[in-house]
C-alpha cells in the first residue's frame, strides 16, 4: 500500500473531473497530497456539458479539498485548442512543473451504443467522437511538454474495458466501440514517444462504476446500491466506486518503477492486487475478471472470489 500522502508537492490535471471516474480520481490525488487542476465545462457560473446534469467543477474541488489536497478549479472545453493551452499556461507559471495527466473525458451522454452505424445520428456520432477522442489528443498535445519536463510524468487514459478484453467482445455501437478500443492503443502510441523522457502512458479502465450517473440510472444510491435488482444482480455484487480507479492513479503515480507499466492495458481490480490498495468499503472488485468468468457465461451474480 502506497504512503497516504506519497504524491505531496506533485501537480495533476484531471481533464474531465465533473463527475464519474474524473472526480473520483481527482479525490484520490488530492487525498494524496497532490494539487489537482480539475476542468470541464459544467460550473455554478454556467454552463453545462452534453450530460446536462447538476454535478459541478466546483463540487470536486471542494471533495478535493475536504480530502486533504489542493484542488483548482478551471472552466475549460478540451476541443478547444486555445482553452487548452491556457490550462497548461497557467499550471506552468503556477508550479513550473505537471506531473500526472487523466484524461477522463468521455462524451457518453451522446453514446448511442444500441443503435447500428447505418441507422446512426451522424452528426451525434461525430460529436460523441470528438469529445471521447480528439479532446484528448488536444489536451495531451499541449501537455506533454510540461509533463515531460520533469523525469517521472505519469500519462493515463481512463477508457473502458482492458485490451485483451476488448479484442474479442464488440462493445456497444460502432462508434463507442472505436472510442473505447482507440484510447487503449493512443495510450501505448505515446508510451513510445514518452519513454525517451522518463515519461509513462497507460491506459487504465474502472470496472462496473457507481457514478452517479449509473446510481440514478439504477434507482438506488451508494447507500442503497447493494439492494439493485437489475443486470440479473451483477451490478449489485460487483460494482465499485469511483473511488477505486483513483486509488490506482494514485498507486501509478507513487510507483517510482511506474516505467515498467509503460504502453500497457491496466484496470484497477488487477492493479489492486499488485499495490494493495481497495475500495472504500475494504474490498477490491475485480469486475473484469468477473464479467470473463460470471457475468459473460451467464452464471448467477455471485461475487465470491471477486472482491
Amino acid at each position: 500500500m502506497t504512503d497516504t500522502r506519497a504524491l505531496e508537492g506533485r501537480v495533476a490535471l484531471v481533464a474531465g473531473a465533473t463527475r464519474g471516474a474524473g472526480r473520483g480520481v481527482a479525490v484520490e490525488l488530492g487525498a494524496a497530497g497532490a494539487t489537482v487542476f480539475c476542468t470541464g465545462r459544467s460550473t455554478r457560473a454556467g454552463g453545462r456539458s452534453e450530460y446536462d446534469r447538476p454535478e459541478t467543477l466546483e463540487e470536486t474541488v471542494e471533495l478535493v479539498n475536504r480530502a486533504g489536497g489542493t484542488g483548482v478549479c478551471v472552466r475549460a472545453d478540451h476541443l478547444e485548442s486555445a482553452q487548452v493551452a491556457e490550462v497548461i499556461r497557467r499550471i506552468d507559471a503556477e508550479h513550473g512543473r505537471l506531473d500526472v495527466l487523466v484524461h477522463a473525458l468521455g462524451g457518453e451522454a451522446l453514446a448511442d451504443i444500441e443503435t447500428p452505424l447505418h441507422e446512426l445520428d451522424l452528426e451525434q456520432a461525430r460529436r460523441f467522437l470528438r469529445i471521447a477522442l480528439e479532446a484528448h489528443l488536444v489536451t495531451a498535445h499541449h501537455a506533454i511538454p510540461l509533463l515531460i519536463k520533469n523525469r517521472g510524468g505519469l500519462l493515463v487514459e481512463l477508457t473502458d474495458g482492458t485490451a485483451e478484453y476488448n479484442a474479442t467482445k464488440k462493445r456497444g455501437s460502432v462508434p463507442f466501440d472505436l472510442a473505447k478500443t482507440a484510447l487503449t492503443r493512443a495510450a501505448w502510441a505515446v508510451a513510445q514517444e514518452l519513454a525517451p523522457h522518463g515519461a509513462t502512458a497507460v491506459a487504465l479502465t474502472p470496472g462496473w462504476l457507481r457514478s452517479e450517473m449509473m446510481l440514478e440510472h439504477f434507482g438506488v444510491t451508494e447507500e442503497t446500491w447493494r439492494e439493485a435488482t437489475v443486470a440479473d444482480g451483477h451490478f449489485a455484487a460487483i460494482a465499485e466506486t469511483p473511488h477505486f480507479v483513483g486509488r490506482a492513479v494514485v498507486a501509478l503515480a507513487a510507483d517510482p518503477g511506474v516505467a515498467r507499466h509503460n504502453g500497457a492495458s491496466l484496470s484497477a481490480g488487477a492493479l489492486a492486487r499488485t499495490y494493495g490498495f481497495t475500495d472504500v468499503d475494504g474490498s477490491r472488485p475485480d469486475a473484469w475478471r468477473y464479467l470473463v468468468e460470471v457475468q459473460d457465461p451467464g452464471k448467477p451474480a455471485d461475487a465470491t472470489n471477486f472482491r
